[in-house]
């Protein structure tokens, strides 16, 4: 179904990968690329050496199968190769925040920045012809962090594919050893994999199972895990959800690489773990307000003397002044009552606080000592609830919680859980089309 959010229009994206899920591939990259170091340290093997000084891997000629496996390990001494590419890949946009097709395009060509940073020349083709080229400066961050930082990274593979590069016909960031040689008076076997497409024909899987990488084992069946399905896009969306919960979910400053229109549609719109985060989020903000709300009524009944409301679910009890606690009314002391618009009053003539006649709203009697709430009066309260739910809609949260809030929240936590469900559904049959709000607040005008 395609949806329209401020004023985008949006499909539903590709989810990004859990917590677990994209630590696990993080850590098998940062193996592999760990290893390549080791493995291109120092080669002592002859043949190696020889590759090392003219680009190609010459041995005696032996059964097919062999002699390319022996010609693989004998390259894998001293170039990077194609099976490398992947936990490149992966280190490069997890760490950047840009897109796969953006890392295949980096050049070779960078600006050291005191030691600290690396600037770099994006070429990034989907902004256009007039927005190719995008400049780009990357921490480099402190030694032994090379894995971490986006500049580590960048530098740490540009150095450990420098063997290959310098056999390359035009210079690039990418150069790794291939099997077959490619033409020239050299006839080097080292290329830029990236150099006639950017598909390079990737099969990402064997990177995955090589490492045997799971996804999460499904809520229905926890004890099955599926191979994960690692791809370029999902993988970058993962990393834009971890920025933008960085910034508490504000796009502009979580926006890197993409604007937040892009951001937001095609790698946040759809993805399960930022809609279980947002509502994580929306509903601890809810719950703070809601707690801010109770803790302004509780407040407000507390300066009038009380520290619960006084709700009498059967009958009227005395409760105000000049009354003994516990007194139970006679139906003709009960009519001498003052009826406010949700409630009783049990001494109208003396409010709790100035000792005179009350002049406050009757929204104000649900955090008043001298207030009496019976079964009689749940249908209008609950009359009183729909109508501030009404109001939401033409006043801001923030608004609309100062005014109405903390009435609210007396309403839902004091009153009604004073009563039994059967009571509440049989009130809230009974409740009136007329709240009465619109007459304690005459100058009310909707928008």
């Amino acid at each position: 179904m395609r949806v329209r959010v401020f004023g985008y229009g949006l499909r539903p994206g590709t989810s990004g990968y859990s917590d677990a899920e994209f630590s696990r591939v993080l850590t098998a990259a940062r193996t592999d690329i760990k290893a390549l170091q080791q493995r291109l340290e120092a080669p002592s093997d002859a043949d190696a050496v020889s590759a090392l000084r003219t680009g190609r891997v010459t041995l005696p000629a032996v059964s097919a199968p062999r002699y390319m496996r022996n010609r693989r390990e004998i390259a894998r001494q001293v170039f990077a190769t194609r099976d490398d590419l992947y936990p490149m890949l992966v280190l490069l946009v997890a760490t950047t925040g840009w897109n796969l097709e953006v890392m295949k395009e980096l050049p070779a060509e960078y600006r050291l920045i005191e030691g600290k940073a690396v600037e770099v020349d994006l070429v990034k083709r989907r902004r256009g012809s007039r927005n190719w080229h995008h400049t780009v400066t990357w921490e480099i961050g402190a030694p032994g962090r090379e894995l971490s930082t986006p500049g580590g990274v960048y530098l740490l593979l540009h150095r450990l594919m420098e063997p290959a590069r310098k056999f390359l016909e035009s210079p690039g960031f990418w150069a790794v050893w291939h099997s077959y040689p490619i033409g020239g008076d050299a006839q080097t076997e080292c290329r830029n994999p990236f150099g006639k497409g950017l598909d390079a024909s990737l099969r990402w899987s064997r990177w995955t199972q090589r490492h045997d990488l799971r996804a999460d084992a499904s809520a229905n069946d926890r004890a099955e895990t599926q191979p994960l399905q690692l791809s370029g896009n999902r993988l970058k969306t993962s990393v834009d959800v971890r920025r933008t919960r960085q910034f508490g979910g504000h796009l502009p400053s979580a926006a890197r690489s993409n604007t937040t229109a892009v951001l937001f549609s095609n790698y946040l719109a759809g993805d399960k773990t930022t809609i279980a985060w947002a509502h994580e989020v929306v509903s601890d903000a809810f719950t703070d307000v809601e707690r801010a709300a109770y803790d302004a009524h509780r407040r407000a009944l507390q300066k009038t003397g009380r520290l619960k409301l006084s709700i009498r679910p059967t009958s009227v009890l005395v409760q105000g002044r000049g009354s003994e606690p516990g007194a139970q009314l006679k139906s003709s002391d009960a009519e001498l009552e003052s009826q406010t618009a949700w409630s009783s009053c049990s001494d109208h003539d003396h409010h709790p606080l100035t000792g005179k006649r009350c002049q406050t709203s009757f929204l104000d009697c649900f955090h008043c000592a001298n207030s009496v709430i019976t079964g009689d009066h749940l249908p209008r309260v609950l009359s009183l609830l729909d109508s501030l739910e009404l109001r939401r809609g033409d006043l801001s949260e923030s608004d609309w919680w100062t005014r109405y809030g903390s009435v609210w929240m007396a309403i839902r936590e004091d009153v009604l859980p004073k009563f039994s469900e059967q009571e509440v559904a049989r009130a809230h049959e009974q409740r009136p089309a007329d709240s009465l709000l619109d007459i304690v607040e005459p100058r009310w005008e909707r928008p």
